[in-house]
């Protein structure tokens, strides 16, 4: 969440740049300030009015002692009267304290300066692209073709028993991955990174930290209505959490965790050729990184987590391409956010792999996430980024690494496949 006392110093920033996210509610920094000034005051007021009940009961226990009972009595009417006044206060504080809140958590993180105007993803800026596009001849076919195929993933049987968006993986399709799994992690830990295997079930807390919740509620499964337990969409919501409420030493950071996990999303609306396979699912794996960060760091950070997943995308052999995305698409609590896309070559399209983004403080913010130096406590920087999911990718390496012999897997998943082609 954004300071308050940041939005009164930046007004105009702040509105400026809420317009490249297209958020043009204006209204709500105004009511927010006014709301801000209306509780100094207030808290002004009841300041000095428990100031004046604290010395009326000092005084009525002093009359109590030289016998000036009746005194004492008129006192202690004026103090009942002082305190009745005092709970009004406070509930009237309460209740802008409560609008406070819920016009805040309404409100996005502020685009970083790099980040274009622009309504979706037709704005988005290719920064980068990077190898070639296979010419497949006759031997082109989308992933699930190729998955009916080699028996490697059954479609229909994961609508028989779940519903559409929840494949069941077979034999080499089911090896394939378990050992993109296992490649990402030890790539990830190779880099610094430290494994956790965290709850697949997260609280509203968890939730509201790294900003899922409240405002894309209907995007998650909620699964249990007693205790408010959500699936979790992806291993940064309980990844980034595990640091909620603490303060850290700034000589730990940076602290460099990585995750596999199911991820859960309902991706209500969704239909049409753009969702057939593995294209967009209710269920998937993803290898995660997530990065706590000191603010003069993170910029850099951003980098060195771009280009540890170039590294692994290399080694895959799939040609990919690098986007940033604009402001219309950016997400609700991305400072900034840049996507590689890897070219399908049976469908002749680039698939999303992975979002890479870094938070600045928003996250933060939201976890009371903070490290010490000295006696100084500033808000953390958090990052993180899919290092991979594995839907888009597997549909590349079937596609794109199609042959008259078979499907042919690239040399550096060899040694946790235990074989180098599928037929």
């Amino acid at each position: 969440m954004l300071q308050i006392q940041f939005l009164r110093e930046n007004r105009k920033l702040v509105i400026d740049k809420l317009k490249i996210k297209n958020f043009n509610d204006d209204t709500i920094i105004d009511r927010l300030i006014d709301l801000d000034d209306q509780r100094k005051s207030l808290q002004g007021s009841l300041d000095s009015l428990l100031s004046s009940i604290n010395s009326v009961s000092k005084e009525i226990g002093t009359l109590f002692k030289t016998g000036e009972v009746d005194r004492a009595n008129l006192l202690k009417e004026e103090s009942k009267n002082i305190k009745e006044e005092t709970k009004y206060l406070q509930s009237k504080m309460s209740l802008i304290e409560k609008e406070i809140y819920d016009l805040r958590i309404q409100i996005p993180n502020l685009p970083d300066d790099l980040v274009s105007l622009g309504k979706s993803d037709q704005d988005n800026q290719i920064i980068k692209e990077y190898g070639e596009i296979p010419d497949l001849k006759d031997f082109k076919k989308p992933h699930w073709e190729l998955a009916k195929d080699y028996n490697l993933i059954d479609f229909e049987l994961g609508t028989k028993i779940t519903g559409s968006g929840f494949p069941v993986y077979i034999n080499h399709g089911a090896k394939l991955q378990r050992s993109l799994i296992s490649y990402f992690l030890d790539k990830n830990i190779e880099a610094g990174y430290r494994e956790y295997l965290p709850p697949h079930l997260v609280n509203k807390e968890s939730g509201f930290g790294t900003g899922q919740l409240p405002k894309f509620e209907e995007d998650l499964y909620k699964v249990s209505s007693e205790n408010d337990l959500f699936l979790i969409p992806t291993a940064e919501v309980p990844i980034t959490n595990l640091f909620r409420d603490m303060i850290l030493d700034v000589d730990n950071l940076p602290i460099k965790c990585t995750a596999y996990t199911p991820c859960f999303r309902r991706e209500a609306g969704s239909y049409g050729k753009e969702v057939r396979g593995l294209n967009r699912l209710h269920q998937f794996d993803k290898v995660e990184i997530v990065q706590i960060e000191h603010p003069d760091n993170s910029e850099n950070t951003l980098d060195k987590m771009i280009s540890h997943i170039e590294t692994i995308l290399q080694e895959l052999s799939l040609p990919y391409r690098i986007v940033r995305l604009c402001g219309g698409d950016l997400g609700f609590s991305a400072s900034i956010t840049y996507d590689f896309e890897v070219y399908s070559a049976g469908q002749d399209k680039w698939l999303e792999v992975s979002s890479v983004s870094n938070f600045s403080d928003f996250q933060a913010n939201r976890l009371n996430l903070r490290f010490k130096k000295g006696k100084n406590k500033e808000f953390c920087h958090t990052l993180n980024g899919s290092a991979l999911a594995l839907p888009r990718i597997v549909a590349s390496l079937l596609e794109n690494n199609h042959t008259r012999s078979g499907i042919i897997l690239p040399k550096v998943l060899h040694e946790y496949t235990g074989f180098d082609i599928i037929n």
